[in-house]
């Protein structure tokens, strides 16, 4: 299955790129144990951010960022088989979960209870 790996990035952080440094890393750290379990990880910035510096935008909070963050994970929803929302307040993140569940694709909140996950790195 494609995973949508949904948690906090900008939230929480002032926009201080460091802190977001961080939550993406975060986000990352669910990428193996996904990947181990015969998954494919995926996390909305990996594609967004790469696609927002193309419009020549130099940092998030560049106007034409909310014309590439949020649709970038609404497209990649189109493609996915559940969601993984790791904890913390993250708009983004719930939007991903309000849209997976009404795709009626499934949306865990524990790393351990994704198909796979707990027998592959257990």
């Amino acid at each position: 299955m494609m995973i949508l790996i949904a948690g906090p990035y900008r939230s929480g952080t002032g926009d201080d790129p460091e802190l977001m440094a961080r939550n993406l890393a975060t986000l990352e750290e669910a990428a193996w144990p996904l990947f181990a379990a015969g998954h494919v990880p995926m996390i909305g910035e990996w594609v967004a951010l790469p696609v927002l510096r193309g419009t020549g935008a130099t940092s998030v909070l560049d106007p034409r960022a909310a014309d590439v963050l949020y649709p970038t994970a609404q497209r990649l929803l189109e493609h996915c088989d559940g969601v993984l929302r790791l904890p913390g307040e993250s708009t983004g993140a719930d939007q991903d979960v309000a849209i997976a569940r009404r795709r009626g694709i499934p949306v865990w909140e524990r790393l351990e209870d994704v198909p796979g996950v707990a027998a592959a790195v257990g």
